[in-house]
């Protein structure tokens, strides 16, 4: 009996004779998908995971069950199971090959056989025990209440995966049971916006408030620190349209200033903290735009107490706050969201976050406490959640120059023996040739026509970069680059719209200096390009999750370093768990010594303007610094070259050196072929060829990985075969083209027309390589080299012998003696 036929006769009538599917509230859902398969390359995905059954109970998922044929050893699905259970926070899992039943309590460490499956009443109350306190009878009664509330699907066209579902259930619990401190960290690209609007609904339509009476519903503030972020998330909250246009408000300053009072007539308001921040009646904000985004971490200035817009607002105002990016300042003493969130210190609070390490945001964590649930950047990827990225590090011999007398100083001041790096590119010194190389270089190694964000150091920078890029590519169109970053403003916004929108290929690439390293869902975008220092790693996780969101035909995308940024992939801070902040010499700050208040709440003058310059603080004495431009001497720019190395990643997401890669691949290939003649033999014929290459993408080395070793390893004008012949059996790499001669020299056997056919072949394959002889690929090398397929047919004969004659020849392409001796 095999496994569907064990399903179907023994498991399946087992769990109905249970309840499940059959008592009221409860489903038995069948191949449950988990996760989606990471992306291999050309379209592929590794094999996805799917739990045999799910058992759901008032719409919660409490039971996991993974099935084995019947003649099977019935425990031989534990490790199978207590996996699934882990992934979807599961306590209770079972396995089975429909004769015996092996139960695994998750959360006790318990296990063992059982007679037969609880019903869906029992695994509830094995789950979530009878409380026998009235306070834990009041907590369950809400937990019971949020979750009974179904999602909101879209018509039936959306589920939340498998992590989304885990963090909305995380944050029910939580303020279920009374926690008013949430936070939950999951990387960029997962869909925390989604998992905030959940959370919402749920609570909006069970009538959670602050009183817990369900008397009225809630008040929800989503708070974040760009205008971009709050007006994405108000219109992924539109399906409350639906019900009333009036349960939204978008909080503006010039609204404010317009009616004289901040809005109260709604159940969900969207804002910015700038917005919140501003003086009543003043209405006057600073565009976010043109703020500096500080990390938590770091010392803010005090905020005194005259009346700002959120002080309209009385303390109890919001039952729930949701404060969007977190780490940039949410919970910092001194930080004017921390004004902000002290005011409203009733509401419960959730803080959502792409950033799991505590070393450079540990007051979030402080403030917050730890994450009730995380989902990290590199199982996004695993999963297939996210866009796998790979990495060129680049390095030019002028990343350090010192000013000479040969030099021309364009603009600027700087002495002869003033030295410069990489660093300074950019911000303190732009090196005409050295900035023109990097471009050309760049847009040398990307496709052209795939969008592209390049990080520059300043805004002039930034503009600098656009007009090389205009004069240096390939394309004709005048809005083929522009720059993105305060300066440009109205405009600006305008060139990031058209980028974002998937039905437009113009802008192509913008350039930036601070903007876009976050707030940009643009799932487009293929090359990241960075060509300024990203010294922070909250910064630098933000900067590469621009590129991780998935759309159709990206495969990966890439990052361009010029600035040794990688080195935070190397930092174990990378990635990893929260881990909590190094304990800091000396005491914390003490409260004011004026008004007793931490943070300080004294009033502070404003400063006066000056009448010289009209600014306020007064800048006559400290002027502007001006950026060094010089153009170095023809020899000097002829000598400007660079290296670019690829960083390899092993299936965990961990980098590795190429030599850590090759001695992984070397250990590895022995289980895919006995011997040399064994590969030959595989690669000799389309199919297995494919197969070969599948198991070494599901083992971690894609067709990306295996083509940068190629490059490596010097055999870019070699065939694959011969660098897996070269790295396991230490044979010399033989080039396509002499293979291919060896080759023509045998096709003697086959007629005129097929061999002129095959030499045509054979041509394709020295210029682009072994994937010109796939099976797939012969449909259009007919059609390009007869222009139809009918044509192709009266010179070549029926389908199946053209199929015949183009998977033959391989033999003879591979074929000992077809190699150097």
């Amino acid at each position: 009996m095999n496994e569907a036929q064990t399903k179907h006769d023994l498991i399946e009538p087992a769990l109905r004779d249970a309840g499940w599917g059959v008592v009221e509230g409860s489903r038995l859902v069948l191949e449950f998908p988990i996760t989606q398969g990471r992306l291999i390359g050309q379209g592929r995905r590794a094999k996805p995971l799917m739990a045999d059954y799910v058992l759901e109970y008032k719409n919660r998922r409490i039971g996991v069950v993974e099935a084995k044929k019947r003649d099977v050893y019935y425990t031989d699905g534990v490790g199978q199971a207590k996996d699934y259970a882990e992934r979807l926070n599961i306590r209770y899992t079972f396995a089975t090959n429909g004769v015996q039943i092996y139960s695994i309590d998750m959360e006790a460490g318990t296990e063992g056989d059982v007679k037969r499956f609880p019903t869906p009443d029992e695994l509830w109350e094995m789950t979530f025990p009878s409380p026998i306190e009235n306070y834990k009878k009041e907590i369950a009664r809400w937990r019971e209440r949020l979750f009974s509330v179904p999602f909101e699907d879209r018509g039936g066209t959306w589920q939340p995966r498998y992590y989304q579902n885990n963090a909305i259930s995380k944050v029910l619990e939580a303020i279920a049971a009374k926690q008013d401190r949430i936070l939950i960290t999951l990387a960029t690209g997962t869909g925390k916006t989604a998992i905030a609007f959940q959370i919402a609904w749920k609570l909006f339509h069970a009538k959670w408030n602050l009183k817990r009476d369900a008397s009225r519903r809630p008040r929800i503030l989503f708070l974040a620190d760009r205008n971009i972020l709050a007006d994405q998330a108000f219109n992924s909250f539109n399906a409350f349209d639906t019900i009333d246009e009036n349960i939204k408000v978008r909080i503006r300053p010039d609204e404010i200033k317009k009616r004289g009072k901040v809005p109260t007539n709604a159940n969900i308001f969207f804002t910015i903290f700038q917005t919140f921040m501003t003086e009543v009646q003043q209405g006057h904000i600073i565009p976010d735009e043109d703020l500096e985004y500080p990390m938590a971490a770091e010392d803010q200035p005090g905020y005194s107490k005259p009346s700002f817009n959120f002080g309209q607002y009385p303390p109890d105002f919001f039952d729930l706050i949701i404060i969007d990016e977190c780490h940039r300042g949410g919970a910092n003493d001194e930080s004017s969201w921390r004004a902000i969130m002290e005011h409203f210190s009733p509401a419960v609070q959730l803080g959502l976050t792409a950033t799991p390490k505590r070393d450079v945001n540990g007051d979030t964590y402080e403030y917050f406490g730890e994450p009730v649930y995380t989902y990290a950047l590199k199982e996004g990827i695993n999963d297939g959640f996210l866009s796998p990225f790979r990495v060129r590090e680049i390095q030019t011999n002028y990343d350090e120059y010192t000013i000479t007398s040969d030099d021309e100083i364009i603009h600027g001041e700087a002495e002869i023996g003033d030295t410069f790096t990489y660093k300074d590119y950019g911000r303190k010194i732009i090196i005409e040739q050295v900035e023109r190389f990097r471009v050309k270089q760049f847009l040398d190694l990307i496709n052209q026509n795939h969008k592209t964000l390049v990080f520059c150091a300043t805004q002039v920078h930034a503009a600098y970069i656009r007009d090389l890029i205009n004069q240096l590519s390939k394309s004709t169109n005048s809005n083929y680059c522009h720059r993105v970053t305060a300066d440009d403003g109205a405009m600006g916004e305008r060139h990031l719209r058209d980028f974002q929108d998937n039905e437009k290929n113009i802008p192509t690439i913008l350039t930036t200096s601070q903007k876009l390293s976050t707030g940009v869902d643009a799932p487009e975008i293929r090359n990241i390009v960075l060509l300024r220092p990203v010294e922070s790693m909250v910064e630098f996780k933000q900067i590469v999750g621009r590129g991780t969101r998935l759309f159709d035909g990206k495969d990966y995308f890439t990052v361009y370093d010029y600035t040794r940024a990688h080195k935070h992939f190397k930092d174990p801070a990378w990635d990893g768990p929260a881990e909590a902040p190094d304990a800091v010499d000396g005491e914390p700050k003490p409260p004011c010594d004026i008004c007793g208040q931490k943070p300080c709440a004294c009033e502070k003058a404003e400063p006066e303007m000056c009448a010289e310059c009209e600014n306020a603080p007064c800048v006559c004495d400290t002027p502007a610094k001006q950026l060094v431009r010089i153009k170095l001497s023809n020899g000097k720019a002829l000598e400007i070259d660079g290296t670019v190395k690829t960083m390899f990643w092993d299936p965990d997401g961990t980098p590795i050196s190429a030599e850590e890669f090759i001695n992984r691949l070397f250990g590895d290939l022995p289980a895919l072929f006995k011997n040399e003649e064994q590969l030959r033999k595989l690669w000799s014929n389309p199919d297995t060829r494919q197969q070969l290459l599948t198991e070494l993408e599901e083992k971690g080395y894609t067709k990306d990985q295996l083509d940068d070793l190629r490059q490596l390893v010097r055999g870019e004008d070699s065939d694959l075969f011969d660098v897996l012949n070269y790295v396991a059996y230490h044979k010399d790499l033989v080039p396509r083209a002499e293979r291919a001669s060896r080759a023509h020299h045998k096709l003697a056997d086959y007629t005129d027309a097929q061999q002129e056919f095959l030499d045509f072949v054979l041509k394709q394959y020295v210029t682009n390589g072994v994937y010109e002889l796939d099976n797939d690929k012969l449909p259009s090398l007919l059609q390009l080299k007869y222009r139809a397929i009918q044509d192709a047919k009266a010179h070549l004969g029926d389908l199946s012998s053209i199929r015949e004659a183009f998977i033959g020849f391989q033999k003879n392409l591979y074929n000992s003696y077809s190699a150097r001796f």
